[in-house]
């Protein structure tokens, strides 16, 4: 083979080798560039999840140091959070958030509601101090209501004689009850209702359920105050049920 042959087949090997370079050269940077952008995203999303329950949690503190402060009073203001909606309970079948109806349970909380946050009726509060939390209880159980704060669902009324039910949102940025899945047999429940009155609660029954299970609702509490706490499981395919009484 003449000099100049060799010299084109190593040119070419050369070239081909250069090519190949280059091309992966920009696979990687396109990948990389892929992962930057994802990251960022991930921080981005994470970011405003976190942003987003420091939000509800100020906006419910400030709601219930007003109520605290007006909770013995006869007026129906409380700063920016009045409204003169017309209050009304509703009653939603278990796992099924998207029906409307009457409760029938006839809560004699239902003729308390002089307070209201964002629009909604108020029946008292709720503080868990194993997770932090500390939220008005809304009176009407809506898609909304649920995004707003956590609501009543079912039973004779905060702080009442018999089982009563309190619904919330399992949110991961651990806002309204998505700490439920950290608390234990013995862990305490802070429940106070529009009179002023605030009772104890200890927890003593734990478990996962279906979204159809209704029967922990009505449960016999032999004359006791009771409350049920529910939300759903991490993977939103079942429910976590909280039963405590008072203590």
């Amino acid at each position: 083979m003449c000099y100049n042959s060799i010299r084109n087949v190593i040119k070419e090997e050369n070239g081909g080798d250069i090519m190949f370079n280059s091309k992966y050269s920009n696979v990687l940077t396109i990948i990389l560039i892929i992962v930057i952008i994802a990251i960022v995203g991930l921080i981005g999303f994470l970011g405003y999840d976190i942003y987003r329950k420091y939000y509800i949690d100020k906006e419910a503190e400030t709601f219930i140091e007003e109520y605290e402060n007006q909770i013995n009073s006869d007026t129906n203001v409380i700063g920016e959070y009045t409204s003169n909606n017309e209050i009304t309970n509703t009653y939603i079948d278990p796992g099924d958030i998207t029906q409307n109806g009457n409760n029938s349970s006839g809560s004699s909380n239902s003729n308390k509601n002089k307070y209201t946050y964002k629009g909604f009726g108020v029946l008292g509060t709720i503080r868990i101090p194993k997770t932090g939390i500390n939220y008005p209880v809304l009176n009407t159980y809506t898609p909304k209501g649920l995004e707003t704060s956590v609501c009543y669902y079912f039973g004779p009324g905060l702080n009442e004689v018999g089982n009563t039910t309190i619904a919330g949102h399992n949110y991961r940025n651990g806002a309204f009850f998505g700490k439920n899945k950290r608390l234990a047999n013995g862990d305490v429940i802070y429940i106070k209702d529009n009179s002023g009155n605030e009772v104890k609660y200890t927890i003593y029954n734990i478990y996962k359920t279906t979204p159809n299970d209704g029967e922990y609702l009505t449960r016999n509490t032999n004359g006791a105050r009771e409350i049920s706490l529910t939300t759903c499981t991490d993977d939103s395919k079942g429910r976590l049920i909280i039963w405590a009484r008072e203590s």
